[in-house]
C-alpha cells in the first residue's frame, strides 16, 4: 500500500486496517487507509467526580440552660472527612478493567495519600488494586494462550458482518471513507459499487508474521513490498491500469497488534489521495477469457525477470550481476514461449501469437549470450539485440487480437522524464 502512506494508527489502501484497531490497516494505515493498517476508536473513559467534597448540614447543639457562661464558645459544625480522589479512580479503572496497570498504580498512590492526609477511601483503593491486578493477570493469560488472537478474529468477523468498517473490506470491494481521503487513520468505510466513482478498491489482503510488534517502519516496508508484488495478480493487464492509480494500504497499529491484528489490506487509489477512481481495475481469472488469461500469465513470467535487474545503473559497475540477470531473462523467455505454444488460442489470435513466439525464441538466444559474455562490450551487443526483440510494441498486434489494452504504460524516471516502456529494463509485455 504507494504505498502510499501507512497510517499511524492506520487503515487504509490499501490494500488491497484493521491493520487500531486496524490489513489493514490499511496498514492500511494503516493504514489505510490498508485500518488503522487499521485505525482504532478512542477508549471510553469514566468520568471521575470533581469539585468540592460533600458537606453535611450545620448542626446546632441545643441550649442546656437559658444562658451560657461566657467563654464556653459555640459547638463546632460537623464536616465529614473527604474521600481520596485517586482511590475513586483506582476503583473505577479496576471495575472497568481499563488500563489495569494504571489502576494498580493509582491504588498504591491513593494508599500513600490516605495515610498522610487522613482521608477516607482505603477500601476503594485496595479494591481497585485487586481488580486491576486481576485484569493484568487475565490479559497476560489471553496473550499467552492465544485468547487475544481469538478475540481479534471474532471482532473482525463481527465487523465484516456489519459491513461498515475497514475490517469488513475484502478483495474486490470498492469503498469511500467519511473524511474523503486515503491518508491518515481510517475506521468507518462506505462500500460502493466499483462501476461508479470510489475512493479505493481492495486488491489483496495478507497476514504479517507473529511475534512482537516490529515497529511502524517495518510494518510500512512490509506492506509496501508485498502489496506491490500482489497487485499484478489482481490487475493482470498492467497496460490497462491508468497512470493516475497508486497503491495504498491499511496496516495494524501497535495497539491493535496487542490483541492479535496482523492483517494488511492493499488498496488501489488515486495518486491524489482525495480524488476518486471510476470503474474496477480487476482483470484476473474472474473477468478474463481463457485466451487473455493464458497470454497474461505467460507475460508475467518475463515481466518478473525484467524487474529483477541489478540496482546498479551501468553494466560496467556490476558485470557479474548483469550476467546473472540476463540468464534469468533467458530462462523466463524459454518458459514464456513454452506457455504460449502449449495453449490453443482462438483462430483470430493464433497467428499473431505464433509470430510473437518466434520473436521470443530469438530474444532468448541473445539474452543467453549476454549472460555468457566475458566483457562489458560483448554483453551490450547481445543485450541490445535481445531487448529489441522483446520491444513492447511487438506485442500490440497480439494484444489487439486478444481484446487487451494496446497502449504501453508510461513511467516517471529519476530525472523527471517519462518512459513509455519502449527501451530500458522497465518493459511490460
Amino acid at each position: 500500500m504507494a504505498i502510499p502512506p501507512p497510517p499511524g494508527p492506520q487503515q487504509p489502501e490499501g490494500q488491497y486496517p484493521p491493520p487500531g484497531m486496524p490489513q489493514g490497516t490499511p496498514q492500511g494505515t494503516p493504514p489505510g487507509p490498508y485500518p488503522p493498517p487499521y485505525p482504532q476508536g478512542p477508549y471510553a473513559q469514566g468520568q471521575y467526580p470533581q469539585g468540592p467534597h460533600p458537606q453535611g448540614p450545620y448542626q446546632q447543639q441545643p441550649f442546656q440552660q437559658p444562658y451560657q457562661p461566657w467563654g464556653s464558645g459555640y459547638s463546632p459544625y460537623n464536616r465529614p472527612v473527604p474521600v481520596n480522589g485517586l482511590a475513586i479512580s483506582a476503583l473505577v479503572l479496576g471495575v472497568l478493567c481499563f488500563l489495569p496497570g494504571v489502576g494498580l498504580v493509582l491504588g498504591i498512590l491513593a494508599l500513600v495519600q490516605i495515610k498522610k492526609r487522613g482521608e477516607r477511601g482505603k477500601g476503594m483503593a485496595i479494591g481497585g488494586m485487586a481488580l486491576s491486578s486481576l485484569g493484568m493477570v487475565l490479559a497476560l493469560l489471553a496473550v499467552a494462550t492465544g485468547g487475544a488472537g481469538e478475540f481479534w478474529d471474532d471482532f473482525k468477523d463481527a465487523a465484516r458482518d456489519s459491513g461498515g468498517s475497514a475490517f469488513s473490506l475484502v478483495k474486490g470491494d470498492c469503498f469511500d471513507v467519511p473524511g474523503g481521503s486515503l491518508e491518515g487513520m481510517t475506521y468507518d468505510v462506505d462500500k460502493v459499487p466499483c462501476a461508479g466513482e470510489h475512493l479505493g478498491e481492495v486488491f489483496a489482503t495478507f497476514e504479517m508474521s507473529e511475534g512482537d510488534y516490529p515497529g511502524d517502519s517495518t510494518v510500512t516496508d512490509t506492506a509496501d513490498d508485498k502489496c506491490y508484488t500482489l497487485q499484478d495478480a489482481y490487475a493482470m493487464d498492467t497496460w490497462a491500469v491508468p497512470d493516475n492509480v497508486d497503491l495504498y494500504y491499511f496496516t495494524p497499529t501497535r495497539q491493535s497488534w496487542r490483541v492479535g491484528d496482523r492483517e494488511v489490506t492493499c488498496v488501489f487509489g488515486n495518486v491524489d489521495e482525495e480524488a476518486s477512481l471510476s470503474g474496477s481495475l480487476r482483470e484476473d481469472g474472474t473477468t478474463l477469457d481463457p485466451d487473455q488469461l493464458a497470454y497474461l500469465e505467460a507475460a508475467h513470467v518475463l515481466n518478473a525477470a525484467m524487474d529483477s535487474a541489478p540496482a546498479t545503473e551501468y553494466v560496467e559497475d556490476d558485470l557479474p550481476g548483469h550476467q546473472k540477470w540476463a540468464t534469468r531473462v533467458s530462462d523466463a523467455l524459454t518458459e514464456q514461449a513454452g506457455m504460449l505454444r502449449d495453449h490453443t488460442f482462438a483462430p483470430e489470435a493464433a497467428e499473431p501469437v505464433a509470430t510473437l513466439v518466434k520473436d521470443l525464441e530469438a530474444a532468448q538466444k541473445e539474452w543467453a549470450k549476454a549472460g555468457e559474455s566475458e566483457d562489458v562490450d560483448t554483453f551490450y551487443v547481445h543485450y541490445e539485440k535481445g531487448l529489441d526483440l522483446i520491444d513492447p510494441e511487438k506485442t500490440v498486434t497480439t494484444r489487439e487480437a486478444l481484446g487487451l489494452a494496446t497502449t504501453p504504460p508510461t513511467y516517471d524516471t529519476d530525472d523527471g522524464s517519462v518512459d513509455d516502456g519502449g527501451d530500458g529494463t522497465g518493459q511490460e509485455v
